[in-house]
């Protein structure tokens, strides 16, 4: 692809459902405009959103780089950034970006970039890619004065970019990969952030319905009462990780949300525990906030609820605000584990949509047709 020589560079933003073209559409209003500034020169870019799943069915950067080089060949567009929230290796590493300066496309990796600031991020990367691609390495024509490719948006003490290999019958001519400890955390992160965790809470309507239950039962309970003014902080501690984790486990384990792989490759095997960790994460985010929640709730309830004069006829302690906090945070891990119980009632469909995103579901999808095939 060249550049058009009217002074229009036309970029497609080639985004994967869902988070990808999210962020795409957002940063496509003022891209245009930072553009133009950067360059330096009478050139004009128009910048176009198109949302298709173009990652559907393979994880291979060379693969999706020649899906991208034929769908760009059917249209009128100088250079094409394709996004993608799916976490892509190459040679051992995690990719971040694929650059093909002969044919203008670019292939971005999402989760490198991080679980925060990820808008502005991914902003600056397609940023310096496209201002790369229409470079004179792409193009002939003089670029802005003292630019280098992607430079500036992946500097981090966190995550080192660096350039990674490529292989002689690749697309690709320059690629930038993430390696280290640092650079896990940020993929982690980054795929946490594409799962959306906050979106477990009202996905699980029916184990929220029982979780609730049983903490307005619990907390009337004199036994309960008896034992929460019994218990130590440390046994509370216990008492919530325990519940927290029962939670976690349930819910991953009914709905089969743990990654497995039948290859025994030392890539994949770190791929599928990538896999597993961002799923984790995501649960345990998911089910920390509920039971923040529960906790507020049963609070709540139990200073409408609870009579000075039995609580102390029942534990022959004061009702005192201590003891308020104390049976709300034992009532939580009580109706935590009602909760498990009650996520038994979701299907298994409704707590992967939940958890997972889009792309992240359609991904699962596909890798369970080929097992069963």
């Amino acid at each position: 692809m060249q550049v058009s020589s009217r002074g229009v560079t036309v970029v497609a933003l080639l985004a994967d459902p869902d988070a990808p073209t999210e962020i795409a559409q957002r940063m496509a209003r003022m891209l245009p405009a930072r553009l133009a500034d950067k360059w330096g020169q009478e050139r004009r870019f128009d910048v176009e959103v198109v949302s298709e799943p173009f990652t559907a069915g393979t994880e291979d950067p060379p693969t999706l780089m020649r899906r991208i080089m034929d769908r760009g060949s059917d249209e009128n567009w100088d250079i094409v950034v394709a996004l993608t929230d799916l976490p892509l290796h190459s040679h051992g590493r995690k990719l971040v970006v694929d650059l093909s300066h002969e044919h203008g496309l670019a292939l971005l990796s999402l989760p490198p970039l991080g679980g925060f600031r990820l808008q502005t991020r991914a902003r600056q990367a397609v940023e310096e890619a496209v201002l790369s691609l229409a470079g004179p390495q792409a193009t002939g024509v003089e670029g802005p004065p003292g630019s280098q490719p992607l430079r500036g948006p992946f500097i981090g003490r966190l995550a080192p970019f660096h350039p990674g290999q490529v292989g002689e019958e690749e697309i690709a001519d320059l690629r930038y990969v993430v390696s280290g400890p640092g650079g896990y955390l940020r993929v982690l992160l980054g795929m946490v952030r594409a799962n959306r965790p906050w979106r477990l809470v009202p996905g699980l309507s029916k184990a929220l319905a029982a979780a609730l239950a049983t903490g307005a039962v619990a907390t009337v309970n004199s036994t309960i009462w008896s034992l929460a003014a019994s218990l130590s902080t440390p046994r509370l501690v216990i008492a919530m990780v325990g519940s927290v984790a029962l939670m976690i486990g349930w819910l991953i384990v009914d709905a089969n949300l743990w990654h497995r792989t039948d290859e025994i490759s030392p890539e994949a095997r770190q791929r599928a525990a990538l896999y597993n960790a961002s799923t984790v994460v995501t649960v345990g985010i998911g089910v920390l906030v509920c039971y923040v929640g529960l906790l507020v709730i049963n609070w709540v309830w139990a200073l409408f609820i609870l009579s000075d004069q039995l609580f102390a006829s029942m534990t022959r302690t004061p009702l005192h605000a201590t003891e308020y906090w104390t049976l709300s945070w034992f009532v939580a891990s009580v109706a935590t584990v009602g909760g498990a119980l009650g996520s038994g009632l979701e299907s298994d469909e409704t707590i992967r949509a939940a958890a997972y995103s889009k792309r992240e579901q359609q991904r699962r999808s596909v890798l369970q047709d080929d097992h069963g095939d």
